[in-house]
């Protein structure tokens, strides 16, 4: 009965050391959103707006807005 006690002692610490350092995590980690909101405008724009046509060259052609 004793061995028993401490193995389910051993688990509950267990799985609670490792659902509180999942909640830490969870809480202390700020998401690339927030962190792009936070920053300068027009250099957030430029990071999320990709430079040139992301199709393949091989005979695509990319429709532009301004044209």
């Amino acid at each position: 009965m004793k061995f028993e006690s401490l193995i389910l002692t051993t688990l509950f610490v267990v799985c609670f050391s490792i659902c509180a350092l999942v909640m830490g995590a969870m809480l202390k980690t700020t998401p690339a959103s927030a962190q792009l909101a936070s920053v300068n405008k027009v250099a957030a724009v430029a990071l999320a707006a990709p430079a040139s046509c992301a199709l393949p060259t091989g005979g695509a052609s990319c429709s532009r807005a301004d044209d």
